[in-house]
């Protein structure tokens, strides 16, 4: 019997997850931390982090938190990547508000 894949697995992740999960581990990454040591620092679990990473989920305001202590950053340096200003994160025509 053949088993469907998973629906997060088989569709590929939003560019705004993505490009949150990747700014994330370019944080974690620049101080030198495991997503081991992130998830323990943070008090989540190493999927929960790995799924945030690869843009698989979206996380709440909660862990938004969490990953901004365990990382010892403001949680408005995890919204960076989204700034009007750095173009990677926007999907919208310049001049306009994304």
């Amino acid at each position: 019997m053949r088993v469907a894949p998973d629906a997060a697995q088989s569709n590929p992740p939003d560019p705004q997850l993505h490009l949150f999960g990747m700014h994330v581990r370019r944080i974690r990454e620049s101080l030198g931390l495991s997503m081991e040591e992130l998830a323990h620092r943070s008090g989540m679990s190493f999927r929960g982090i790995a799924y945030i990473e690869h843009g698989r989920r979206n996380p709440s305001l909660l862990s938004l938190l969490q990953i901004a202590s365990g990382l010892e950053v403001a949680p408005s340096r995890l919204l960076d990547c989204f700034a009007p200003n750095d173009h990677r994160g926007t999907t919208s025509a310049p001049g306009t508000t994304p």
